[in-house]
């Protein structure tokens, strides 16, 4: 939908399950946690577009926060008060469907003809939540709706194998020269890793001659469970890159870049273990993590590996100081320089 764009796309939601709508929905409306509203606008448009029953179908897959948040970015509403009120007058160039609410535009010449149709299919055929939807427009807050919104979610992308930004930072965190190397005894990581719903089609890893990164290579080496088990952890820590640089995760580049990445640097720390321990590289991947192997290479050249600083002013990477962990801008001195 996003490559053919989401007017001319509108049919797909006829396939779509809820599940995917709501992945849909968290992977493009938000940057990092700020809401982008105009974002939004276009889905919800798109949804009232596909018709009646996928339109209702979609918004049951929303948090009714974050439709409540578009409702209140785009109309202002408000209720016919008890029949002793005599005096009272609807709105100018108000709308209303009910006779209850009357509703009118925030900007001047925007067009509601989507939100009257999305309001009178609710109306028709949902009552109770076009009269938890009005009474949101009416009083409730954007921060409390955005911070709802945000909290949920954030527990699905989770799910989705997405984790909030500190935690993706991790691997970025500093390993002392001497540690890089260390092989641990008895580790199985691959034992470690489960499967999960993935909310984007990926392809299988390259091999042979279409495997850039020596890390493809040595996965290939594995057994059958034991592929199965990297692959997933390969696209956790690709998952990993994306949040950790900011990318924007609906963007068809950024799965791309972020596999390219993960793959750069864990190979670059497979082969510099390999070297150190003279280990072969699939018995390797038995005994040290995928997100440990991108840790050593992305120390041993920290420059390059750095996400970018216009990510966030608040990036931060681990440094591990005799046996101690603070927390170090990207662009500070990794060790011994003040």
């Amino acid at each position: 939908m996003k490559s053919i764009g989401l007017s001319d796309a509108v049919w797909i939601l006829e396939y779509a399950t809820p599940e995917q709508i709501a992945a849909c929905v968290d992977l493009d409306v938000w940057n990092g946690t700020t809401l982008d509203r105009s974002s939004l606008d276009l889905w919800i448009d798109a949804f009232a577009e596909a018709g009646p029953d996928r339109f209702l179908r979609a918004i049951r897959s929303l948090d009714p926060e974050l439709v409540v948040l578009f409702l209140r970015s785009r109309i202002r509403a408000e209720q016919k008060p008890p029949r002793d009120d005599q005096d009272w007058e609807p709105p100018a160039d108000s709308t209303t469907i009910d006779g209850q609410f009357y509703f009118s535009a925030l900007r001047p010449n925007d067009d509601l003809a989507a939100i009257v149709a999305m309001l009178r299919t609710l109306f028709q055929n949902e009552y109770w939540t076009y009269f938890r939807m009005m009474q949101g427009v009416i009083w409730e807050l954007d921060f409390d709706n955005e911070e709802w919104s945000l909290r949920w979610r954030t527990q699905r992308l989770q799910d989705l194998g997405f984790p909030p930004w500190d935690e993706a930072m991790r691997i970025y965190r500093y390993l002392r020269p001497e540690e890089r190397a260390r092989v641990p005894k008895d580790a199985r990581p691959l034992a470690m890793v489960g499967e999960w719903h993935l909310p984007v089609w990926i392809p299988g890893l390259p091999t042979g001659p279409a495997a850039q990164h020596p890390i493809f290579d040595a996965i290939a080496g594995l057994d059958a469970e034991e592929r199965s088990a990297c692959f997933y952890a390969f696209v956790a820590l690709s998952n990993k890159v994306a949040v950790a640089d900011r990318m924007r995760l609906s963007d068809a580049e950024s799965t791309p870049r972020a596999i390219d990445k993960a793959a750069r640097f864990a190979s670059a720390g497979l082969e510099y273990i390999c070297a150190e321990q003279s280990i072969e590289p699939t018995d390797l991947l038995r005994a040290v993590s995928v997100e440990r192997l991108f840790s050593v290479g992305a120390n041993l050249d920290p420059e390059a590996a750095r996400p970018p600083q216009s990510a966030s002013p608040e990036d931060v990477g681990e440094r591990d100081d005799g046996g101690a962990r603070h927390l170090i801008l990207p662009g500070s001195p990794q060790k011994g320089s003040g």
